[in-house]
């Protein structure tokens, strides 16, 4: 019974399956590159939208991270789960070909060893995590979180640096080639640049009206960067000359906000990815529009990466799936999320109990017997059902030796007192149903929703 965060914000599970990451074959990485190279693709599996997605340079191996909690790593049709985060996982990078690095919502990273199977968890932000990057030679994870700090964080260990400057949350990082300079953007409309070794400001580079959300640096594939592109929630990409600071282009399709951005790696071409659904491709060479298309019917494009040769763009939104196109025939394929999610479905088109279920729990919980991911439990058969005790799924240490057995009045109270203070600690997001009538409706319709099913032949 989680609150849908993604529809207010259009703003851990278990650690032993990291164990299965060990068992890594170089020639199945070699397998899965070349075909999503070659065809359309998509890559299903995660129970909730997928928020961002890192391809990894050297193997074109794919990482993604989604609001079930998990990272998937993709290194064929059946993806390694990653579980340890306690919420949302917003964001994540490759260290290297044998690591790789997450955050999210719990306000923490996880660097996660692919051949060890081990994880580290790195705390440190008191508010959630939205953005990170990597320094060129490996030694450095910079993160950027919305308690309006930047954390440098030593990947082979050591105590982080946390750098102050910006007034509002920090939604993204990005070291220059030399790994000597560091930009950051903020949802105060400011891009400062630090100084990595002396770990100080140096500058604000540009300041904007309206909040940014992404950010990147480009130029030649052989040469430093020169040029830094933006996306801001007025719907518009900038471009800032690196060596002057002037504002060489801004592109504004009256789509907003932009949410998505990612740079060729031969940095001939600049994707970009807004809130209607669109994504435009420049050619960064004339800075004319290549293509520009609806890629989703329905919600936002927040995530997106070139593969690692530059052939295939990755993208996702609010579906659970991650859909790659021929960089050399974007358009000519059905557009993804042609259905709308039950949790941004018409109030009109529900009864009151499913549309309390809809925005308060569907993101999180399915109804059904399927095995299929969710940040939360499945509900089915859960009245009578002791909290904490389906198998399978990883509960919070509040709810492990838990007296609550989930009723008719015990769901009640839950609303009525939001999980915060009916089950302090546990991983739920903070929510109350304030009426009386709109937790009964939910309660009477999670009673038929969630029921046992007859089976053919009318058994149980």
């Amino acid at each position: 019974m989680c609150a849908s965060l993604i529809q207010r914000s259009f703003a851990a599970v278990g650690q032993n399956t990291v164990v299965a990451i060990a068992i890594y074959v170089c020639c199945s990485v070699w397998a899965v590159s070349a075909a999503l190279a070659t065809e359309f693709q998509t890559l299903k599996g995660h129970g909730g939208p997928v928020m961002d997605i890192a391809v990894e340079r050297e193997t074109g191996v794919v990482a993604t991270a989604s609001f079930d909690n998990s990272v998937g790593l993709w290194t064929g049709r059946d993806p390694a789960w990653l579980d340890g985060h306690e919420a949302a996982v917003k964001v994540v990078e490759f260290i290297d070909t044998g690591r790789l690095v997450s955050a999210g919502d719990d306000n923490d990273l996880i660097l996660w060893d692919r051949v060890s199977g081990t994880q580290q968890r790195l705390e440190g932000h008191t508010a959630k995590v939205q953005g990170l990057a990597v320094s060129p030679d490996k030694s450095l994870i910079a993160s950027a979180s919305w308690d309006a700090r930047v954390g440098l964080w030593p990947v082979d260990g050591g105590e982080p640096i946390f750098l102050s400057g910006h007034n509002a949350g920090v939604n993204a990082v990005a070291f220059t080639k030399d790994g000597k300079s560091l930009y950051s953007a903020s949802m105060d409309g400011s891009i400062i640049l630090w100084d990595v070794e002396e770990r100080a400001e140096k500058r604000v580079v540009d300041r904007n009206g309206f909040g940014i959300n992404v950010l990147k640096l480009g130029g030649p594939a052989d040469g430093p960067d020169t040029w830094l592109a933006y996306g801001a929630q007025d719907g518009v990409t900038r471009i800032l000359d690196l060596e002057t600071g002037d504002r060489l282009y801004e592109f504004s399709l009256e789509r907003r906000p932009i949410l998505g951005l990612d740079v060729s790696p031969d940095g001939t071409r600049l994707a970009s990815g807004d809130g209607q659904g669109y994504i435009t491709v420049f050619e960064t060479g004339s800075w004319g529009i290549e293509t520009d298309f609806r890629a989703a019917l329905k919600g936002p494009i927040w995530a997106l990466a070139f593969s690692n040769d530059g052939s295939v763009l990755h993208a996702a939104g609010i579906e659970n799936i991650v859909y790659s196109w021929p960089v050399a025939d974007l358009s000519s394929f059905d557009p993804m999320a042609t259905q709308t999610p039950a949790f941004l479905r018409k109030p009109e088109e529900m009864s009151n109990g499913e549309r309390q279920f809809a925005r308060k729990c569907s993101i999180c919980h399915s109804l059904t017997d399927d095995g299929v991911r969710r940040a939360g439990p499945t509900l089915y058969k859960v009245f009578g059902r002791k909290a904490g005790t389906l198998p399978g799924y990883s509960y919070s240490a509040t709810l492990d030796g838990s007296d609550i057995i989930w009723s008719e009045e015990t769901i009640d109270q839950l609303f009525l007192d939001g999980p915060d203070h009916y089950i302090p600690g546990s991983k739920m997001p903070m929510q109350v149903i304030a009426l009386p009538e709109n937790r009964k409706d939910l309660v009477d319709y999670l009673k038929v929703a969630t029921a046992p099913k007859e089976a053919e032949g009318g058994q149980q």
